[in-house]
C-alpha cells in the first residue's frame, strides 16, 4: 500500500522510515468465479445448498483449473504492490543474521546445536565433544536431505542414549506425514530400514537399539504405538498399543531422567498415561491412571516416584506425587494444589528442582521447588508484558534451567538460569541488525466485551504515538484449543511498525491466558465469546485513538481464521484488510465428516453435530454457512493443498 499522507504518522525526530514505491494499481481481469453445482444435504430437519461441494474432488482437473485461476488472479490483483514486495523482502532479510549458531546443549560429553548459513533454506544440526579442540560433526543437513523439494520439514530428531544414531523423520509434502529415518553416526550412513506414515514422536529405549515410534490412520490420526529393533524388518515390528477411540491421539516420549518411556494416550479433555522403564522396552506398559472422561494429567519422573500435574478436582491444575511401587490414584499426595488464579502449564522434573510452569494474569510465570527443603521462588523478569518459552533441557543432573525469553520489543533471549542461587545468565540474545529497542513500546491494555468481560490486549508500536486515529494497525488473534497467544518478539512485525503500524494481540476466550476458564468460555456452546471478545478489542482499539476502522488490518489462521471469517461475518464494516491464512471455515461439513483428519478428536472443541443442538449452533456462526451480500472488507485468503488440518477446498469455497 502507498504510504498515506492522512495516516498523520510523524516519524521520531531524526528516524528515517522506509520510503515505499507503489505504482497506481492497473485494471486486471475478472476474477474467477467457480461453478455452482447444486448439493444438498438433510440433516435435524434443515436443509442446506451447497453449490461448491465439488471442490473437495481434487482428481477432477476443473478443481486443479479453477485453485490455478485463482492463484494467477491473486498475482494480477497484487502485482501494483511487486516492488513494496521486494522491499519489504529485503528489510526482512536484512535484519536477519543468515550464519548464526545456536547456544549450544550439553548432553553427557556432547554439545549439540544448530547453525544456519547464508544461502541456505534449512538449519544444519551439528555436534562436537565437550573438549578444548574437538571437530564438529555434521549430522543433519536438511538442505541435502530434500535438495529437488519445494517443502522439507522435520518431524522427530532423537540421539540414542549412546549418542551413536540419529533418529528423525521429514515430511517433503506438506502432509504431515512423516517417513522415519535412522542415522549412523559412525558410519554417516542411514539404516536400510525407513518407515513411512509416521508421526512428530519417537522415544529411545537405553539399550541404544530400540526406538518406539507412532504411525497414523486413514484420518492422519496418530493411533498406533510400534517397536523396532535396529537392523530388523520393520514389517515385524512390534505393536504395542492401537488406540481404537478416534478422539484420542498417541504419542510416545522418554523422561528427562532417562529411565521410562511413556505412551500418552489422549484427547482435548481426557488423558491416559502408560510407562515402560527404559531399559526393559519389551516389558508391558503399565497403566498410570485409567482414562476417565474430563481428567487431564502428565507426567514426569523423579527417583522413586511420579510427578503428576491434573485437572482432577482442580480447575487450573494441582500437582501431585505417586509411588512408582504403586501409582494408583488413591494414593497419589499433593505438592502443589489448586489456586484459583493460576493455572498450572507443564513439569519439569531435575535431580534436585522441580519446575512448575504456570499461569497468572494472563503471563507464563516459572515456580522453583526445591525438592530436598520443600521451599519454592518464582523467577523474576524485567517487564510487566513478556513471553517465556521452555526448552529442551535434556540434562537431568543439572541446577541450571534454560529456557527463552521474549516480549514484543525484546529479540528472543536464551537464559541459563541457576535454580539454586535464583541468578540468570543471558546466554544469547536473538541479533536483529539495524534494530534499536528504544524506539518502540509494548504495553498491555483492557477491552470489554459485551457480558462485561476485560479482554487483555497486547500492543507494540513506534513512538511517539498520538492516538488520534491516524494510525494503521493489525490486530492478531486465535482463541481455541486452550493456545495462549504470547507477546513475543517479531522482526517481521517491524517492517509495519517502521511505517507506523500498531501490532495487538487480542487474548480471546478460547485461549488459555487466564486459566482453564477463559477457555471454557471459548468452546463449544459459548464459541461466539472468542468472536465478541475480538470485535470488542477492535473497537477499544478504535475508540481510544490507536487506529480507526478504515486502517484496521486483522489476521489470524486455522483455528484463527475461522475467527477471521465469523468476524468479517458479524462486522464487515470494522475492518479495512482481513488476512485468514489456512481459514478453518466450512465448520458444519467438516464436523460431519468423521473421514477427514482431526474431525473426532475435534468434537470436545466445537461440538458434535449429530446433536441438534450442537448443530444449530455451529451453524450460527460457521462462516461459510453465513455469507449475506453486503460490503466485505478487502480480503487475502491462502491455503495448503496437502494441509491435513484444514482442507483446501474451506477457504476455495468460501
Amino acid at each position: 500500500m502507498r504510504q498515506d499522507p492522512s495516516l498523520r504518522y510523524p516519524p521520531p525526530a531524526g528516524a528515517a522510515l522506509p520510503a515505499d514505491s507503489v505504482s497506481v494499481q492497473a485494471p486486471v481481469a475478472a476474477p474467477p468465479v467457480a461453478r455452482p453445482i447444486p448439493h444438498f444435504d438433510e440433516r435435524h430437519n434443515d436443509i442446506r445448498l451447497d453449490e461448491f461441494h465439488w471442490l473437495r474432488h481434487r482428481e477432477n482437473p476443473e478443481v486443479i483449473a479453477y485453485l490455478e485461476a485463482e492463484n494467477a488472479w491473486t498475482g494480477a490483483s497484487m502485482r501494483h504492490t511487486d516492488a513494496l514486495q521486494q522491499t519489504i523482502y529485503r528489510e526482512l532479510v536484512a535484519r536477519i543474521r543468515e550464519t548464526d549458531l545456536s547456544v549450544p546443549e550439553r548432553i553427557d560429553g556432547w554439545l549439540y546445536y544448530r547453525r544456519t548459513e547464508a544461502g541456505c533454506q534449512y538449519g544444519i544440526f551439528c555436534r562436537r565433544r565437550d573438549e578444548p579442540g574437538a571437530l564438529e560433526e555434521v549430522l543433519l543437513d536438511l538442505n541435502q536431505v530434500a535438495p529437488g523439494s519445494a517443502y522439507c520439514r522435520l518431524g522427530a530428531r532423537e540421539i540414542s542414549p549412546d549418542h551413536r544414531y540419529l533418529a528423525y523423520s521429514v515430511d517433503l509434502t506438506g502432509s504431515e506425514q512423516f517417513e522415519l529415518r535412522i542415522k549412523d553416526l559412525r558410519t554417516g550412513l542411514l539404516l536400510s530400514e525407513r518407515i513411512p506414515n509416521t508421526s512428530r514422536s519417537v522415544a529411545w529405549a537405553s539399550d541404544s537399539r530400540t526406538l518406539f515410534y507412532v504411525t497414523l490412520d486413514a484420518a492422519r490420526r496418530p493411533c498406533t504405538a510400534h517397536r523396532h529393533r535396529l537392523g530388523s524388518a520393520v514389517g515385524t515390528d512390534a505393536v504395542v498399543h492401537v488406540e481404537t477411540d478416534e478422539s484420542f491421539f498417541v504419542e510416545v516420549a522418554r523422561t528427562r531422567s532417562r529411565a521410562f518411556v511413556l505412551l500418552e494416550l489422549a484427547s482435548h479433555t481426557t488423558t491416559e498415561i502408560r510407562y515402560v522403564r527404559a531399559d526393559q522396552p519389551e516389558s508391558e506398559f503399565q497403566v498410570l491412571a485409567p482414562r476417565w472422561s474430563g481428567v487431564e494429567y502428565s507426567v514426569t519422573h523423579h527417583g522413586d516416584r511420579f510427578v503428576i500435574a491434573t485437572n482432577h478436582a482442580a480447575e487450573n491444575f494441582r500437582v501431585l506425587e505417586a509411588s512408582i511401587a504403586d501409582p494408583r490414584p488413591e494414593h497419589w499426595r499433593e505438592l502443589l494444589p489448586h489456586r484459583p488464579a493460576v493455572r498450572v502449564d507443564g513439569l519439569d522434573a531435575f535431580h534436585d528442582h522441580l519446575v512448575v510452569y504456570e499461569r497468572e494474569n494472563g503471563l507464563r510465570q516459572i515456580r522453583i521447588m526445591d525438592l530436598a527443603s520443600g521451599s519454592s521462588h518464582q523467577v523474576r523478569f524485567p517487564e510487566p508484558v513478556y513471553a517465556v518459552h521452555r526448552s529442551d533441557n535434556p540434562a537431568f543432573d543439572t541446577a541450571t534451567l534454560r529456557f527463552v525469553y521474549t516480549s514484543l520489543v525484546t529479540p528472543a533471549t536464551v537464559v541459563d538460569y541457576d535454580m539454586a542461587g535464583r541468578t540468570w545468565t543471558e546466554r544469547k540474545r536473538t541479533e536483529v541488525h539495524g534494530y534499536d529497542a528504544s524506539q518502540y513500546r509494548s504495553e498491555r491494555v483492557y477491552a470489554t466485551a459485551p457480558d462485561g468481560t476485560a479482554i487483555p490486549v497486547s500492543l507494540v508500536y513506534r513512538t511517539p504515538l498520538i492516538r488520534d486515529g491516524g494510525r494503521p494497525a493489525l490486530l492478531v488473534g486465535y482463541g481455541a484449543y486452550g493456545v495462549s497467544l504470547d507477546p513475543s518478539f517479531s522482526s517481521h512485525a517491524l517492517s509495519l511498525l517502521d511505517r507506523g503500524f500498531v501490532v495487538a494481540l487480542a487474548h480471546v476466550r478460547g485461549g488459555e491466558e487466564l486459566g482453564r476458564r477463559w477457555y471454557d468460555d471459548g468452546k463449544l456452546f459459548a464459541k461466539r465469546n472468542s468472536f465478541t471478545d475480538f470485535i470488542a478489542a477492535a473497537e477499544y482499539l478504535i475508540a481510544t485513538g490507536f487506529t480507526s476502522d478504515d486502517r484496521l488490518a486483522i489476521n489470524g489462521g486455522s483455528a484463527g481464521g475461522l475467527l477471521m471469517g465469523a468476524v468479517t461475518n458479524l462486522r464487515p464494516d470494522l475492518f479495512r484488510t482481513v488476512v485468514a491464512e489456512v481459514p478453518f471455515l466450512d465448520v458444519v461439513n467438516t464436523m460431519l465428516d468423521p473421514s477427514l483428519p482431526l474431525t473426532v478428536i475435534e468434537y470436545e472443541e466445537w461440538g458434535d453435530p449429530s446433536d441438534p443442538d450442537a448443530y444449530a449452533y455451529i451453524k450460527s456462526y460457521s462462516p461459510y454457512d453465513n455469507i449475506e451480500a453486503k460490503a466485505y472488507p478487502h480480503m487475502l485468503v491462502t491455503a495448503g493443498l496437502n494441509d491435513p488440518r484444514v482442507a483446501y477446498w474451506e477457504p476455495a469455497k468460501w
